[in-house]
């Protein structure tokens, strides 16, 4: 049986990992470029069709995927004469694995049912490197049927697949998942800043925290930078996070409920960026928090 050809638009650095891990199973390929014209030369070079428009990504593909920052740069690529939108057809699926407002994606996704195609968001957990062995974790919402159509497709890019409900449900859960990250996340990284201030050892904070109930695999993340200068265990920009948590924060908001516990990373994650620490990973919040206990 022949494999559905897949349409990408979106390839940073997860993205052009997913890309790469489908062209290496043999999925027709047509790409789009955004932002990173060595990822979409280096896609092209290994077979993939390059394109001008989202709309003919979209026409020459059974699935169109879409792996971009924003829940705006979503919308750009997806409405207009010359976006995804325009370019579908009864049967056609399209997948957003970006993070984006679970209401924005509820909109497309009436206006995606519209042209007879349906949408699906598939917010995805792990990193580039598991994706180029097929090893992310999806969380998939939609159309059930749709989904059980494109689920060879998805567990081709990922370990654990899941469907999590109607659309939305997907980016709602991430959202959910990446605030309570970012709340561990920084409260390590204080922690260890704590730690020099108060003139103790930050390996034995961090032993302490680790052999009892607390442990888990984000302060690991953030230990590894804060005990042995390792920021790539947690590839993830300040920048991003910030992002992620403010729209955990709106999406609250929108369903009338006052967050509370998004405030402190939320106005951490801000403060480093107005330092200009943006585009680092988030394990060197460490950093930022020892500028403050530096006074």
């Amino acid at each position: 049986m022949s494999k559905p050809s897949i349409g990408f638009i979106g390839l940073g650095l997860m993205g052009s990992a997913m890309v790469t891990r489908l062209q290496s199973l043999g999925y027709p390929m047509t790409v789009v470029a955004n932002r990173s014209r060595a990822a979409i030369d280096a896609a092209v070079e290994r077979g993939a069709t390059e394109v001008k428009t989202a709309r003919e990504v979209a026409e020459a593909s059974d699935i169109t995927m879409l792996c971009v920052d924003t829940t705006a740069n979503v919308e750009a690529r997806m409405r207009g004469p010359d976006g995804v939108i325009a370019g579908l057809g009864r049967g056609k699926v399209v997948i957003d694995f970006g993070t984006s407002l679970p209401g924005s994606t509820r909109a497309l996704g009436e206006e995606v049912a519209a042209t007879g195609a349906q949408m699906l968001d598939s917010p995805i957990g792990r990193t580039p490197s598991h994706a180029i062995e097929g090893k992310i974790n999806l969380m998939c919402s939609g159309d059930k049927a749709t989904y059980d159509r494109v689920k060879p497709v998805l567990d081709d890019l990922g370990e654990n697949v899941f469907h999590l409900g109607a659309l939305g449900s997907g980016h709602t859960i991430k959202l959910i998942n990446n605030f309570f990250a970012q709340c561990i996340a920084n409260g390590m990284a204080e922690a260890f800043a704590m730690a020099d201030v108060a003139g103790v050892d930050r390996k034995m904070v961090y032993d302490v925290i680790a052999a009892g109930p607390l442990h888990n695999g984000m302060m690991d993340f953030i230990a590894a930078y804060g005990l042995d200068g390792d920021d790539q265990k947690l590839a993830f920009s300040i920048k991003n996070a910030a992002k992620d948590v403010g729209y955990y924060a709106q999406m609250c908001e929108d369903a009338g409920f006052a967050s509370m516990m998004s405030e402190a990373p939320l106005s951490a994650l801000k403060a480093a960026i107005d330092q200009g620490r943006g585009e680092d990973m988030v394990p060197r919040m460490v950093d930022f928090f020892g500028t403050r206990a530096k006074g």
